[in-house]
């Protein structure tokens, strides 16, 4: 062990000492010992999982050890919020409170191109679906879109970033307007706007800088499917580690509809000579007639129409990029590039789909899915082995977030990022010198939170509701939340299965209890409701899975968190049910490793809305009894913070009057 006195001398901890002095704030236990076993990982080159609870400064924590580690290092993060947090107010202030000579302090945001204005765009008109340009929409869209590119001008003159966040309110459709997908762009070399292009210097910026921000996806995107996008870099820190898996299987995830195919055809008529786009086009229209005869939902064996149709599809599109004439230098078409990019998209996916790899997972996704039509869908059956062979063998990577453990330990976190738990070292030992020259070693802490949960919180389980039926809620469980309500006087954010199960419960609310004012995700946007419910106690807010990870609102505005049931994954579902069967067939239980887990994971978040400062308290009241009375309960209870459990219903309701009553 090492001594408190030998602890205060180490460089990291006394940065960061330095820092929470300057900044005002004081000593928390669990940043000291967060930031220490991040910088020990860091020197080491050992991966580390670190759970975090609300409250404990993490993010200076791992800041603190990246600008002392000698290597550039990423921070990236699940949402925007966050990276904002971390762009706008943590780095800023950090730097300005540690900033001396011999300390690289630069730092970068680095985000998808399509996050970017485009200055060829905006300049010289956006391509329409036969690539002839167009200057600009008519009508409400056009004035925002001539509204948004004088705002793009003034960030040119002025050395701005041209970045969506800083935009002035828009659509996406009226964003894309003013900027162009990664296929779409013609290039730094080949663009006459190229030198001062935004996303360019965002990536020059982020080459000179010591750390660099950014996103999930787009680190999966240069990791994961090795596409450079980020600068050469050391170590990564994944904040809201959490959402990893579904972030970078989202960002593998490729679709495939008959609108898309007919888009990319129509664009390559211009272009190409002979009958290859009409070829393309012929193949639409046998793809069109495979997707109405394919069953909806995954599809474990391809029909034979269907994966004749995609063939064709593939081999259609093949020709037609065959078929483009060659360009020379100073030859700078957006149309055509444009057209390219389209069919070189079709031929990716429709050969991916076509391969019908054990790896990937294919599903139609529903007749109405959109106004392009159904989609097929694709996706990795895991991501943990290209996380583990792309990603863990070059990169020291920390893994952080208030939800890692779950039913009271790393090892379902760990296995889902390519971690095994036979590679865990212990925590004050060496990694063995006769581990698996293959071995990824990594260790893991808690270090706790700021919050007394046991004082500050209650966990109610409904015990005596019937367990939750297919048909939303019945009336047992609409009495029990007007009941809930009703004694918390508002204050409630409601976390429901479904959108009808929100809707259904705001719309029982609003009939019985009048006086106050009910929400439900929907009627506005987010940040709307969400300042709305914060400025209002009489309020409540209810909503989907949005509201499950995403809403930060500390302070008596929020003293009862409902969720409606435990939030496995849908049956039907085609990744989940598939990586269920998967981890089965393996010899594993398919629930626990899948469907427990995923249910785990959002509880823990969604009881999280809860307490998020040291004076918050409240109740969260789960109103599906499988939580008490399940084999699989002890798990998911032991996946919650610390909280004191009770299915005693008055004495809840006398608890939410008091905590109203002031």
């Amino acid at each position: 062990m090492v001594s408190d006195s030998a602890a205060a001398d180490r460089p990291v901890t006394r940065l960061l000492a330095e820092a929470v002095a300057a900044l005002g704030g004081q000593e928390r236990a669990g940043q000291v010992l967060m930031a220490e076993a991040v910088g020990d990982a860091l020197a080491g080159e050992q991966h580390l999982l670190v759970q975090a609870g609300t409250g404990t400064g993490k993010s200076l924590a791992y800041l603190v050890p990246s600008l002392l580690h000698r290597e550039r290092v990423v921070i990236a993060t699940a949402t925007l919020a966050l990276q904002h947090q971390l762009v706008e107010r943590d780095i800023p202030r950090l730097v300005k409170a540690v900033e001396r000579p011999g300390l690289d302090t630069s730092y970068a945001v680095l985000k998808g191109r399509s996050n970017y204005a485009c200055l060829h765009r905006v300049r010289e008109g956006a391509p329409d679906d036969q690539g002839v340009l167009i200057e600009a929409p008519t009508g409400s869209m056009g004035a925002e879109v001539l509204k948004l590119r004088e705002w793009v001008e003034e960030e040119a003159e002025s050395g701005g970033t041209g970045e969506k966040d800083n935009a002035p309110r828009h659509t996406e459709k009226v964003w894309r307007q003013v900027s162009v997908s990664a296929r779409e762009c013609l290039g730094r070399a080949r663009c006459v706007y190229g030198e001062e292009c935004f996303a360019e210097q965002a990536k020059e910026k982020a080459a000179r800088s010591k750390l660099v921000i950014t996103n999930h996806s787009l680190l999966a995107i240069d990791a994961i499917e090795g596409i450079p996008m980020i600068p050469e870099y050391d170590a990564v820190v994944i904040d809201e580690a959490h959402e990893l898996t579904a972030r970078i299987t989202q960002a593998a995830t490729d679709e495939l509809s008959v609108s898309e195919v007919e888009r990319a055809a129509r664009r390559a008529q211009r272009y190409v000579d002979g009958d290859q786009a009409t070829e393309l086009a012929d193949a639409a229209d046998a793809l069109s007639d495979a997707i109405a005869a394919a069953p909806e939902g995954r599809i474990d064996q391809v029909p034979a129409q269907l994966a004749e149709a995609l063939v064709l599809v593939r081999d259609a599109a093949r020709a037609a990029l065959g078929a483009f004439p060659k360009e020379s230098d100073g030859d700078v078409d957006p149309g055509r590039t444009q057209a390219k990019g389209g069919v070189q998209e079709v031929f990716n996916t429709s050969e991916r789909m076509a391969a019908g790899s054990d790896a990937d997972v294919l599903w139609l996704n529903g007749r109405e899915v959109s106004r392009g039509g159904p989609q097929l869908c694709i996706a990795p059956l895991q991501v943990w082995g290209q996380m583990r062979d792309k990603l863990l063998t070059d990169k020291t990577v920390i893994f952080t977030s208030a939800t890692l453990m779950l039913g009271g330990n790393f090892d379902s976190v760990a296995g889902s990022l390519g971690l095994k738990p036979a590679e865990r070292a212990a925590d004050d030992l060496p990694t063995p010198s006769d581990a698996p020259s293959d071995a990824l070693p990594w260790r893991a802490v808690d270090v706790g939170s700021p919050f007394d949960y046991r004082k500050q919180a209650i966990l109610y389980v409904a015990r005596h509701l019937p367990p939750p039926g297919r048909d939303g809620l019945g009336k047992a469980q609409l009495d029990e939340i007007v009941d809930l309500v009703d004694a918390a006087g508002g204050r409630t954010l409601g976390l429901f299965s479904s959108r009808r199960a929100a809707e259904a419960a705001a719309e029982e609310v609003r009939a019985r209890l009048p006086h106050l004012t009910t929400l439900a995700q929907g009627e506005a946007q987010l940040p709307e409701l969400a300042r709305q419910f914060v400025e209002d106690p009489y309020t409540c807010l209810f909503g989907t899975l949005t509201l499950w990870q995403g809403l930060d609102v500390p302070g008596d505005t929020c003293q009862l968190v409902l969720i409606d049931r435990i939030p496995f994954p849908r049956p039907d579902d085609p990744l989940m049910s598939a990586r269920q069967r998967a981890a089965d067939q393996a010899g594993g239980n398919g629930f626990m490793q899948v469907a427990a887990t995923h249910a785990a994971l959002l509880m823990a978040q969604g009881a999280g809305r809860l307490i998020r400062t040291t004076s918050d308290k409240g109740v969260v009241a789960v109103l599906d009894p499988r939580l008490a009375t399940a084999r699989y309960g002890g798990f998911l209870r032991a996946s919650l913070p610390p909280m004191w459990p009770t299915e005693d219903r008055e004495l809840v309701r006398g608890a939410l009057k008091r905590l109203a009553a002031g």
